[in-house]
């Protein structure tokens, strides 16, 4: 089969099946809280290449288990460096979709700049184009990219979405299709202000893109029920889904219920002990 037939179905699954994407894209800074909340604590690994191979059997522990699959799980965000291994003897990628039939995602930011405007953008990429090329050659299906916002700054809020929307705009011209992921701190006491802001800001820029072309939004859940559900009808919106953000994973199920059309793209709480009193 094509790429390009690969796609189209991949495509159809992403926009019309109910399900959940895995968030397992967990990077340098945040692969060491990863792997203690695993049971493995800090000093099983004496450097970064063997905390990366004791993160890499969890995740392909977690994708190789029978309740892993393309009924549930519809799409799946990697790490680069998952994206470059294997998982039982196939490229991730490959088995995501091809054994679990998944969809593979890969996260591509470098992480974010010091807070700014109440906001943090995204560090500059200026490995972009090569890692969109390999991508493409590992059969990845879209990209992820998280910025972070604090406060109900406008002109913060504004320059997360227009940054997020301008790199979104190189990475489809790859072929490949952006999420979008400007999350807002759930612990912000400008929360609800800030989620009006970044709602505006979107459907600014979303009005500026062309017939086709199309993103996701990977959203925290938001104050208010239903914010979002014009991204959810909008024609370039691929689909949206929510972070938890540090919610737990039973409050991140109850906000969930109230936002029609979202569907969970969660880590923390995808990982969360099922045993914890909080997750009942």
């Amino acid at each position: 089969m094509n790429v390009s037939s690969i796609k189209e179905q991949q495509h159809r699954k992403i926009k019309s099946q109910p399900g959940f994407f895995a968030a397992l894209d967990q990077s340098g800074g945040s692969t060491p809280k990863a792997l203690h909340a695993y049971g493995i604590k800090e000093g099983a690994w004496s450097n970064d290449e063997e905390m990366f191979t004791l993160v890499h059997q969890m995740r392909a522990r977690v994708i190789t288990s029978p309740s892993f699959n393309g009924d549930r799980v519809i799409g799946t965000i990697l790490f680069e460096g998952t994206m470059d291994r294997d998982i039982a003897g196939l490229p991730a990628a490959d088995y995501l979709w091809n054994t679990k039939r998944s969809v593979p995602f890969l996260k591509v930011d470098k992480g974010i700049l010091e807070e700014k405007d109440g906001v943090q953008l995204l560090k500059p990429m200026p490995q972009l184009a090569a890692l969109l090329d390999k991508a493409n050659a590992k059969r990845i299906f879209g990209t992820k990219m998280r910025s972070f916002i604090k406060q109900a700054n406008a002109a913060g809020v504004k320059a997360i979405a227009d940054q997020q929307f301008e790199v979104a705009a190189q990475i489809s011209s790859a072929g490949l299709v952006p999420i979008i992921e400007p999350e807002v701190d759930i612990h912000s006491p400008e929360k609800a202000e800030a989620e009006g802001l970044l709602k505006a800001a979107i459907l600014e820029n979303l009005s500026q893109l062309s017939p086709g072309q199309l993103v996701m939004l990977k959203l925290t859940l938001p104050e208010e029920a239903d914010l979002y559900l014009d991204f959810v009808k909008h024609p370039n919106v691929l689909k949206v889904v929510a972070l938890s953000g540090g919610y737990s994973l039973k409050e991140g199920n109850e906000r969930l219920r109230h936002n029609h059309g979202v569907i969970a793209s969660f880590s923390r709480a995808l990982l969360d002990r099922v045993d914890d009193p909080a997750n009942r």
